[in-house]
């Protein structure tokens, strides 16, 4: 039972790393036990390479972009499955300053080959709230996490090469050459155990979602307005998220769904009937960036990717994975030794 690597959790960022590896030709081994509060089974999955608030790139907008559409589709084709979901991203305008911001975004090379203003005949026939109008980010779309997560663990469980339990300290061992957990020995072992984690630098955010059904509002675009809303299924929309770092771990709460609920009706005008209400504990981080990089000879950490994470993970695990197996430098800006 000897592999390249030993993976410690299975969320999109664990996952994202065992299949980054499969694609170098490496040897993995998950071991993952599901837990309440896992952010990658309560988010929405969307992807958006623009930060709405001021309407510039996110941190390296187009290289993620580019990296993210070429892994998901291989991994899709892979599997056997359909996940990614290419969704443009509609930005309601409630004043004119916003306006003015979003014609200066558009002006701006290196905001400009993600954003429009063009014609959006749902929106128009729909019940949202947009008294200024509203502009598209063209380059936007969400990742059905749930559904890729289970597909890549049968297929894990299938071969041979996940188990289903828990990792104490006490359970790994460090020997001549590599690292072992039980029966099972790696040259590296790879923490991916996200909000669980105890590395330096971690931030975890609580963020809560609501799935709603609005009758009769039909959209083919995500919305992004006092509430953020994306269809999933016809007549099903998921709603949020919402940010809290206290009382990480109780769960859904009132507060939340109150919260949420009075952002959507800011956003449509229609009756709106809840159909589920999902809470995660997201792995932030103070500076906003991933945490990857060796905590000791044979151990490694790959953690940190926030609300951005399917975005975030794909380019992050093909950077470490250079620097462990080939020597090459890390990013300062994404090495966790920053921290230390």
């Amino acid at each position: 039972m000897q592999y390249d690597v030993l993976i410690l959790g299975h969320g999109i960022a664990g996952a994202v790393f065992a299949e980054t590896c499969r694609m170098r030709g490496l040897s993995v081994h998950v071991f993952d036990q599901k837990r309440e509060g896992n952010a990658s089974m309560a988010a929405a999955g969307l992807v958006n390479p623009v930060v709405l608030r001021r309407d510039v790139p996110v941190w390296r907008a187009t290289e993620l972009m580019t990296a993210m559409r070429t892994f998901y589709a291989d991994w899709e084709r892979h599997l056997g499955i359909s996940c990614w979901h290419p969704t443009p991203l509609v930005k309601l305008f409630p004043t004119a300053n916003d306006v003015r911001q979003w014609k200066r975004a558009m002006a701006d090379p290196a905001t400009a080959p993600f954003i429009t203003c063009q014609p959006e005949p749902e929106v128009d026939a729909s019940p949202l709230r947009a008294p200024h109008g509203y502009g598209t980010v063209t380059h936007a779309g969400w990742l059905d996490i749930p559904l890729l997560l289970e597909a890549h663990r049968s297929s894990l469980a299938l071969e041979g090469r996940l188990a289903e339990r828990e990792v104490r300290p006490t359970d790994i061992r460090t020997e001549p050459g590599g690292i072992r957990v039980g029966e099972v020995h790696g040259r590296w072992l790879v923490e991916c155990t996200g909000s669980f984690s105890t590395a330096q630098g971690l931030l975890p955010v609580k963020g809560e979602t609501l799935t709603v059904r609005i009758p009769g509002l039909r959209l083919g675009r995500m919305i992004h307005g006092k509430a953020g809303l994306q269809p999933v299924a016809d007549g099903l929309f998921r709603v949020g998220a919402t940010f809290k770092w206290t009382d990480l771990w109780e769960g859904p709460t009132q507060e939340a769904r109150t919260a949420l609920l009075e952002q959507l009706w800011a956003t449509v005008d229609a009756p709106v009937e809840v159909v589920a209400q999902h809470a995660g504990v997201r792995p932030a981080v103070r500076d906003r960036r991933p945490l990857l990089g060796k905590t000791g000879p044979h151990t490694v950490l790959f953690n940190g990717m926030g609300t951005r994470g399917v975005m975030l993970a794909p380019w992050c695990a093909a950077h470490l994975l250079e620097h462990l197996m080939d020597g090459k430098p890390l990013d300062p800006e994404v090495d966790r030794s920053r921290f230390d």
